[in-house]
C-alpha cells in the first residue's frame, strides 16, 4: 500500500473516533438520563434468564440452582406429551390470532373516522370515552360483561328478547364456542380507543398538501382515505402488527381467568393459566419454566419469520 494512502487512512480513522468521542461527550447527559433504563431492563429481563436453568433440573427451592437434579430435556418432553398442553395451545392460538385480526382492523377504521370528523370539540370528545375503558380493570370489565349477558335481566338477553330473536334467555357464559367470541368483542371495548391513539398520531403526520392536490383532482373521502391515509400510516400498522405476532402466544391470562368458569374450561385455558395450574401452583416450578422458555422461543421466532416475509414483500424491514 502507498504510504500516503495508509497515512491518510489511519488519520480518517483517528478522526472519526475523534468525532466519535466529542459527540458522545456532548451527549453525556442523556447517556446519564438513560443509564437507569439500562440497568432496570438488565435486572428485569436479563438477569432472570438465569432462572431458565431451572427447566432442565427438578427444581426443588430449598437448594441452590446450582445443586439441583439435573433432568436433561425431561420437563419439555412430558409438556409435548401431554395432551392437555394441546388443547391450552389451541385456546391460546385461537384467541390470540382473534385479537390480532380485529384488534387491529377496529382501532384503524376508528381512528379513520375520528381522523374525518371536521368539529374538534365532538372529535375530542369522542376520543376521551373512548380512551378511557383501557384504565378499568379487568376486574371490573369481567363484572360488567358477567352482567350483560346474565340470564337474569341482562341486558344482551333482554334485547335480544325484545327483538323476537330468541324465545328464552342464553346462558352465554356456559357455552364454551362462544367464549373465544365474548374474550374478543370484551378486549375490543376496552382497548379500541387506545389503541386507535398511535394511528391517529401517524395520521396526523401526513403531509396536509396530498390532501389538497387530490380535493384539486376531484377525489372524494374514501379515496383519500384509500390511496393517501391508510398508505401514509402502513409502516406504522406493519410495526405494531409484527411486533404484535410475537405475543402471539404470550397473551397473559387476566381475560381468561376473570371471564372463564369450570364450564368452560376446555376453551378458557391458556398457556399462561396452564404454566401456572399444572406448575407454580403444584409447586413444579421446572415445569413452570419450561412452558416460558416455549413462549419466548416460539414468540422470537414469530417475531422474525413476521419480519423477514414483510422484508421480502415490501423491502423494509422492522428489525
Amino acid at each position: 500500500m502507498n504510504p500516503l494512502t495508509e497515512s491518510t487512512l489511519k488519520a480518517e480513522s483517528t478522526h472519526k473516533r475523534n468525532r466519535f468521542w466529542f459527540k458522545a461527550f456532548q451527549q453525556r447527559y442523556l447517556y446519564m438520563m438513560s443509564l437507569p433504563f439500562v440497568i432496570w431492563i438488565f435486572i428485569f429481563s436479563y438477569v432472570p434468564v438465569w432462572g431458565w436453568l431451572t427447566a432442565f433440573q427438578n427444581y426443588k427451592p430449598k437448594d441452590s440452582i446450582l445443586d439441583q437434579k439435573w433432568v436433561g430435556f425431561a420437563n419439555f418432553i412430558e409438556l409435548f406429551q401431554d395432551e392437555r398442553f394441546y388443547i391450552v395451545l389451541r385456546n391460546t392460538l385461537a384467541m390470540s390470532t382473534m385479537g390480532l385480526i380485529v384488534g387491529f382492523t377496529v382501532p384503524v377504521l376508528f381512528a379513520l373516522l375520528l381522523n374525518e370528523m371536521k368539529g374538534q370539540f365532538f372529535k375530542r370528545s369522542v376520543q376521551t370515552i373512548s380512551y378511557l375503558p383501557h384504565f378499568v380493570s379487568w376486574v371490573v370489565v369481567a363484572g360488567l360483561v358477567y352482567k350483560m349477558l346474565s340470564t337474569d335481566g341482562g341486558a344482551v338477553n333482554q334485547l335480544l328478547m325484545w327483538l323476537n330473536i330468541i324465545d328464552q334467555p342464553i346462558q352465554f357464559m356456559a357455552k364454551g364456542d362462544l367464549f373465544w367470541g365474548i374474550v374478543t368483542v370484551s378486549d375490543i371495548w376496552k382497548e379500541m380507543g387506545w389503541n386507535s391513539i398511535i394511528f391517529l398520531a401517524a395520521m396526523a403526520g401526513i403531509d396536509p398538501e396530498l390532501y389538497e392536490a387530490s380535493t384539486v383532482d376531484g377525489a372524494g373521502r374514501f379515496r383519500k382515505m384509500w390511496h393517501i391515509t391508510l398508505p401514509g400510516i402502513r409502516t406504522t400498522f406493519m410495526v405494531l402488527f409484527i411486533l404484535s405476532i410475537g405475543h402471539l402466544i404470550s397473551i397473559g391470562f387476566e381475560k381468561q381467568f376473570l371471564l372463564g368458569n369450570p364450564l368452560v374450561t376446555d376453551y378458557s385455558e391458556v398457556l399462561d393459566l396452564y404454566a401456572l395450574k399444572y406448575g407454580i401452583q403444584m409447586g413444579r416450578y421446572s415445569y413452570g419454566t419450561a412452558i416460558g422458555i416455549f413462549n419466548s422461543v416460539v414468540s422470537i421466532l414469530l417475531v422474525f419469520i413476521a419480519n423477514g416475509i414483510y422484508k421480502r414483500v415490501a423491502k423494509e424491514s422492522v428489525i
